[in-house]
Parts: structure tokens; sequence; C-alpha cells
């Protein structure tokens, strides 16, 4: 604009100097037109960009990694799921109904609840499952759906609930025998004999017994737990260690059924050495509890086609039937209560053994035929 009207005002000086009109025409359109021909072109505007769509791609980028279920919804349907919520729910969740994709009452409710309200849905996703929801509001339109899996919780909690249970059964029913006994011989009843006061005190002591034997068998079950973790690295000869356990065993009375087997030398391992004793202790007395009376419990060491050391501990008798072999490692669990509870067994031996078998990163394997006995056998890693 201003260099076109410095050339205007050029043009009239040029006439006014005396110069032709033409001349001075000729001037001023030469001058416009190099004004013209100089100026900058014309920004030309970028086409405008969705700022819904860039900010659904940050925020899909944001959430896909994370390892918490997570759904994103336009009202009701869902826009956005992590790989976490397509790995729980399926990859058809996308673009539908969240009322259908959800398909239960409960998380159809979460729908029309308050930002930060949750529900918690049992057999969301099939079996025991425990999930929590919880809607949290984005915009007035859109909200998040976390989802929290709480299965692992459930059954822990569960689990312990049933422990507690058990182990108060356990210990109730020898008390309760204590209590009745002593309160008989307190009575002091003349119809009560020697004969009985004596008999009477025996069971209280066979009781008594039962109960530490079930509150040690508890505290070792506790501590083996509380190491789990905590690899040994201690190096032992697991084949002193059968043939001492092996030795001593068999030395007491009732027990010299017990006989070593296949055995090896110079097998050392990383190991702890008590917590092995008890295993084969375990092992042993299991074995002459369950197996035939006239028939030994053979102890044996052997290698396996790796690096490992594989102790078995055989016994051949009635055997134990396929379905309860999945469970016997289970607290408490018992093929025959009452066989169990009459041979002072507590239930907590082979759940012992377990934990045990799992600190030393070993494997433990029980086989049975019906008829003919049982083998158990605990793989151990040997040091190169």
């Amino acid at each position: 604009m201003a260099g076109g009207f410095i050339a205007l005002v050029c043009t009239i000086g040029i006439v006014l100097s005396g110069a032709s009109l033409w001349l001075a025409l000729a001037v001023l359109v030469l001058w416009l037109g190099s004004l013209w021909l100089a100026a900058p072109e014309p920004e030309i505007a970028s086409p405008a960009i969705d700022a819904g769509e860039v900010s659904r791609d940050a925020v899909r980028e944001t959430i896909e990694p994370l390892g918490q279920p997570l759904l994103l919804l336009d009202e009701s349907r869902i826009i956005l799921a992590n790989a976490a919520a397509r790995s729980a729910l399926g990859n058809h969740v996308l673009g539908q109904d969240a009322r259908i994709a959800l398909r239960h009452p409960d998380a159809m409710r979460l729908l029309e609840m308050d930002d930060g309200d949750s529900v918690s849905i049992a057999g969301f996703t099939g079996g025991r499952s425990l999930w929590q929801l919880t809607r949290r509001r984005i915009d007035g339109e859109h909200w998040m759906i976390e989802l929290a899996d709480r299965t692992a919780e459930a059954d822990v909690s569960r689990a312990h609930t049933d422990f507690v249970a058990n182990a108060s059964h356990e210990l109730r029913t020898p008390l309760a025998a204590i209590i009745g006994y002593v309160e008989t011989l307190a009575d002091g009843s003349p119809a009560l004999t020697e004969a009985d006061a004596k008999r009477f005190h025996s069971v209280i002591e066979r009781e008594a017994k039962r109960m530490l034997t079930l509150v040690e068998d508890l505290m070792t079950l506790s501590h083996v737990e509380a190491e789990k973790h905590d690899r040994p690295a201690e190096e032992i000869d697991l084949g002193k260690l059968a043939r001492r356990v092996v030795s001593e065993m068999s030395s007491l009375p009732g027990k010299d059924r017990v006989v070593l087997g296949e055995n090896l030398d110079n097998a050392v391992i990383a190991g702890d050495p008590g917590q092995l004793e008890q295993l084969l202790r375990n092992l042993i007395d299991n074995a002459l509890k369950y197996g035939a009376a006239d028939q030994p419990v053979t102890v044996t060491l052997r290698p396996d086609d790796g690096h490992r050391l594989v102790l078995g501990v055989a016994d051949r008798g009635p055997g134990i039937a396929p379905e309860h072999l999945p469970h016997l490692t289970r607290r408490f669990y018992r093929t025959d209560p009452g066989r169990s509870r009459a041979s002072g067994g507590t239930g907590l031996g082979l759940a012992i053994v377990k934990h045990i078998v799992e600190r030393h990163g070993g494997q433990l394997n029980i086989a049975s035929t019906l008829g003919e006995g049982t083998n158990v056998t605990v793989a151990l890693p040997g040091l190169a």
C-alpha cells in the first residue's frame, strides 16, 4: 500500500516538471507492476485437524501399554480398549454398546452410577473369577471404566479362611477329648475304677501329644512358607543324608521296614539340611502309615537325565485312588480321615513337603497304583 502511494506522488512530480503525461503514466504502470511482482505469495491455510481425533489417538497411545484393563466410552459405546482389556474381554468389545459387551446386570448398573463408583462382579470372566469395575468421568460425554482382577486376592482370602477353619477344627477335636476326660476324672465318681482312670490318662496323653504334633506342624509350615522365596545355598551331600535318616528310622520300634535301595556318593546339592531331613522323614512316615504293614518302605537316590538328583520313597500296599492324587498336598487333606487320625497324622505332612521342594527349586511327583503301592519322588537340582 505504501509503495503504491509513493509511485503516485512521483508520477505527479514528473508531470509537474514538464514531462509528457504518457511518459508519466508509463512510469507509474511499470512501478506498480514491479511492486506486484515483488509481493510475497499469500499463505494457504492448512486444513483443520479434528481435535477429537488427536485427543483419541493420544489416549490410545497412553493406555495401550498399561497392565490394567481400561475401556473408554462415548456415552455407552466402547470407543477404545487397551490390550489388557481386549485380552480379558475379547477384541469384539470395540465399537459395541457397553451394555452388550459387559453382559452383566451389575456392569449395566455401573453405567448409570456416579464418578468414582465401583461394583464387584463374581464370575465376570467365567469360573470363580472376581472383578472390580470402577467408572471415571473424562468429560461430559466420555467415561473411563477401570477393570481390576481381584480373583487372586479372593482365592488367598478363601484359602486363609479355610485354613483357619480347618486348623480350628483339628485343634478342637483333641482338646474336647482332653477336657471331657479331665472333667470325668475331676468328678471323682465312685464308679470310676483304677483301670478306667489309667485308660483316661492314656487318652489324655495321646490327645495332648496329637495337639502338640499339630501345633509343631503348623509352625513348621508357616516357617517354610515364609522362606519359600529364599533359595538355600549350603552345600550338602544328599546321599549321606539319606543313609543317616534311613539308619536312624529303621532302628526305631515298628519302623524296621525302612530300607535303603539305590544310593549315590558325592550327591551334592545346595539345600537346607534341616528341611530336607524333615522332607525325607515325612515321606517315610507316610509310607509306613499307609503302606502294607508287612512290606518294606524303600528309599532311593538316583540321577536323572539332566543335572538333577531324584530322591524316592516307595511303599507296597493298597495304593491311592487317582481322584485323590491332585489334592494330596493340600493342607489337612486326607484320603481316609479316620485312619489318618488314628495313626497320628495331622494332614500337613505333604503340604510341608511341597513347600520345601518349591524352596529348593525341585519337582514333586506322586504316583500310585491301587493294589500295588505308592511312589513319591522329589527331583532336586544338583551342583555341576
